[in-house]
């Protein structure tokens, strides 16, 4: 049975809404990276970057949310596009795992967890997080989903991210990007998203804040000069 290693942030939830989407068996092994379960040599043996989410399919580990979905994408058969619209796939992705999410992630940490107050950190994570939301933004006007014509393995890897707007861009964060706004609500209205946001139900995770959480998250920030 595939196990799908799991932290309740956007990329671990990508994959998530996949699993409720397709119904494939799973056992969910939380990875709590508040207390630091990320770096146990049990779960560097599946991911060696000590990131969330990782899968182990029959044996294979497959680690990065995007590398994630393409492969059981391609094994399932399920969410890909047509062939001619193989390339525009890749792209989306990639402007999503490698644009869209990384600069969310960065305007959260210098606006919410960040020790020292960096305004130009904060500044330039928010122009770029914005700018990324306007392309996608103007990608999708006359367009119900990001390629082709049918819900693929793209808005699943889109809704990761968007679904945490409001932490990432603040209060009405949509608004000043409608057809962002209004092909969200469509995603989020799937009866797979209410499954995927309750995968891990009855799991606790802890809240980070401590300076041992932060040690766990951010390791790099206390390493010795």
């Amino acid at each position: 049975m595939l196990k799908f290693y799991y932290h309740p942030t956007p990329n671990p939830m990508k994959v998530a809404l996949f699993l409720a989407e397709t119904g494939i068996p799973f056992e969910l092994v939380p990875v709590d990276t508040a207390k630091g379960e990320q770096h146990l040599p049990e779960f560097r043996a599946v991911n060696p970057n000590g990131k969330l989410p990782a899968i182990v399919d029959d044996g294979a580990a497959v680690f990065d949310s995007t590398a994630i979905l393409i492969y059981l994408s391609e094994k399932t058969g399920q969410f890909g596009v047509a062939p001619q619209d193989r390339g525009a796939l890749l792209s989306w992705l990639m402007f999503i795992g490698t644009g869209l999410g990384p600069f969310s992630g960065q305007s959260v940490h210098f606006h919410h967890a960040a020790p020292e107050d960096v305004p130009y950190a904060k500044n330039r994570y928010m122009r770029e997080i914005e700018r990324h939301y306007q392309v996608l933004n103007d990608h999708l006007k006359g367009r119900d989903f990001i390629v082709g014509d049918s819900y693929s393995i793209a808005d699943i890897s889109a809704w990761g991210w968007v679904a945490r707007a409001p932490r990432v861009l603040g209060p009405d964060a949509l608004a000043a990007f409608p057809e962002v706004a209004r092909w969200f609500d469509s995603i989020n209205s799937r009866p797979a998203v209410k499954v995927a946001e309750k995968i891990a139900e009855g799991v606790s995770f802890k809240t980070p804040g401590d300076e041992a959480s932060m040690r766990a998250l951010y390791p790099s920030n206390f390493a010795a000069a």
